[in-house]
């Protein structure tokens, strides 16, 4: 592949690392997630600070790690503790924005919650998923979340089959409601666009969709009508991006 060409995991992952700013802490596990997380270390943010559900924090990633108890995710790592330190420094309430969580999820609603337990009845399920793992707390305490998801109509739904983690709850002053102080998601990255929050009514609108696609696509494959008015084309990666990302980040392509 010649770097005039990408796929659509390299764009979501690329789509991902502009997200994360220099200086940020990211919490996030393996796949995709991972991808974005150094994508962004090794090209404009090479102060952001990567750590893991397992304890490591700040890891020497010279492969990219297949799970998080894999022993490449340990190399290095400033500090390898375990699943309460990672837990606690989730929670530290004084990071505040600068504190990122990276999550997935089978159903995103309106509002940015998200279902990764099961799809139909809770007590007859259609499809069991693993759960939220630690997903609620990522949701519940960092200061901001950002969000994977496929995009289709059965995912991005005007009801979620369960509510596994708050986004913004049911709209303005929703969290706040249930007690969090703060945070909330701070976009969705799918494999057709980027979409944020409405900082009054605190739902879903279409900031950028990808190249190749349209505003009017996006909402065909959204489940809620969804905000497309200001909308503006992705900007393509750059040929240093994907070089980085193939040679660097993912050279042995176990993710890409």
């Amino acid at each position: 592949m010649n770097n005039n060409t990408y796929t659509s995991r390299e764009l979501m992952a690329i789509a991902a690392a502009r997200e994360i700013h220099d200086g940020d802490i990211v919490f996030c596990g393996t796949g995709i997630s991972l991808l974005a997380a150094m994508a962004a270390k090794y090209i404009h943010a090479p102060k952001s600070i990567i750590f893991f559900e397992t304890g490591a924090i700040d890891p020497d990633l010279r492969e990219i790690p297949l799970t998080v108890a894999d022993p490449r995710l340990m190399f290095g790592s400033c500090v390898n503790a375990g699943l309460a330190e990672a837990f606690a420094t989730m929670q530290n309430r004084f990071l505040g924005p600068r504190l990122l969580g990276i999550l997935g999820a089978a159903q995103v609603d309106r509002f940015g919650n998200l279902n990764s337990t099961c799809i139909g009845d809770y007590t007859k399920p259609n499809v069991r998923f693993p759960g939220s793992g630690g997903a609620c707390d990522v949701g519940s305490f960092v200061g901001r979340t950002m969000v994977f998801i496929k995009h289709e109509r059965r995912r991005f739904v005007e009801k979620l089959d369960y509510f596994t983690t708050p986004g913004y709850v049911d709209g303005p002053g929703g969290r706040e409601r249930q007690g969090y102080k703060h945070g909330g998601p701070s976009c969705v990255i799918s494999d057709k666009a980027v979409m944020r929050f409405d900082e009054v009514t605190k739902e879903m609108v279409l900031d950028r969709f990808y190249p190749g696609t349209t505003p009017e696509e996006i909402q065909c494959c959204t489940g809620f009508s969804i905000d497309i008015c200001h909308a503006k084309e992705l900007l393509p990666p750059t040929v240093e991006e994907l070089d980085i990302l193939r040679r660097q980040v993912d050279p042995q392509r176990l993710i890409l």
